[in-house]
């Protein structure tokens, strides 16, 4: 038997307050048709003031569970990707922990900035894989336009404030059987590109927040190879092409990277995600975020195979292949939903 992680529910939150592009402009030498051409970006959501990582972070937790049909106690390992947690410590995990009741399992954060949530699930799926976790939540949230300078057009029109979780379930399959659930991921770091994306502050250097700066071309150009590259690393390692993956659900960092990974795929614009324009680049958040969306409108459905990637401070990159949902034969029983009034995933 092997043991698999099979994605059974997911979730999101966005802050209510929206930034257009043309609120941007009236403070800014920019355009919407500028952000536009450049981005795909067409808005963002932004924190309201006391709004804090965490918050969003439960939010979108309690909506995964609700829409996997559990609850809190039904979580043994929970691991948030975030690189603007509530506090230095403890882990921002750790209050996701007792605000939902998952007081069973233990909790911790990781950073590793826009392929956050990649790193997150791979170590969720190595835990369930070695036995010690049975049931994960998976959660991207961020705060970013607190890292954000207002005043600098190349970065901040870029950010979004946001969250997304998924919950993953172990369950063994035969030898021969359908694989389901997570197939496989493919981390990468390169450290010697640190300077193009970084934050110019932090405990130990300045003792201040500090905001974020970008090498634009730069990250553009690593983006592009080093995406296609770990894409074609988890198609090799599952013995797939291209032409099987039913959906590219990509970090939403620029659409002009999104459709580049699409030609790479050789995959038509409408099985791609694509939540940028709406969303902005939410860091952590962002491929769960697009994930929930395509979920929730029956976009994506179980049985689909799903191609995750995203790319980040670091440099720091990823891919994961997901056979979504649950196979018919490992349905769990109906259960009561209490948070949410959505069904589980089938």
């Amino acid at each position: 038997m092997t043991r698999r992680s099979l994605m059974i529910g997911c979730g999101s939150y966005l802050p209510e307050r929206i930034i257009s592009n043309d609120e941007l402009a009236a403070r800014l030498d920019t355009s919407d048709a500028w952000i536009r051409q450049r981005t795909g970006i067409g808005q963002r959501h932004v924190a309201a003031e006391g709004e804090k990582t965490g918050d969003m972070a439960i939010r979108a937790a309690e909506r995964a569970l609700a829409h996997a049909g559990l609850e809190g106690e039904d979580i043994d390992l929970i691991v948030l990707a975030t690189a603007t947690p509530d506090d230095t410590f403890p882990a921002t995990a750790a209050r996701v922990q007792a605000a939902i009741g998952a007081l069973n399992g233990f909790a911790f954060d990781v950073q590793a900035v826009c392929a956050g949530f990649i790193y997150a699930l791979a170590i969720a799926d190595n835990f369930i894989r070695a036995g010690q976790a049975r049931t994960a939540l998976v959660i991207g949230a961020e705060t970013f336009s607190r890292l954000l300078d207002w005043n600098d057009r190349a970065t901040c029109v870029l950010f979004g404030d946001g969250a997304g979780a998924v919950v993953l379930r172990a369950a063994d399959q035969a030898p021969g059987a359908p694989s389901w659930g997570v197939l496989s991921t493919h981390l990468h770091t390169d450290g010697r590109q640190r300077d193009i994306l970084y934050v110019d502050g932090g405990p130990s250097s300045t003792g201040t927040v500090g905001h974020l700066r970008m090498v634009g071309k730069e990250v553009y150009k690593h983006a592009v190879t080093k995406l296609a590259a770990v894409i074609d690393e988890a198609l090799t390692a599952n013995g797939l092409d291209a032409s099987s993956v039913d959906w590219l659900v990509p970090h939403q960092a620029n659409r002009r990277i999104i459709e580049s990974m699409a030609h790479k795929l050789g995959m038509p614009l409408d099985k791609v995600v694509c939540t940028i324009e709406r969303h902005a680049n939410t860091s952590a958040a962002s491929v769960p975020l697009a994930l929930d969306e395509a979920v929730r409108d029956g976009r994506v459905k179980a049985g689909d195979l799903v191609l995750f990637e995203a790319i980040g401070g670091g440099l720091a990159w990823g891919a994961g292949l997901v056979r979504f949902g649950v196979p018919a034969e490992a349905a769990p029983a109906p259960v009561e939903i209490r948070r949410e009034e959505v069904e589980p995933i089938a």
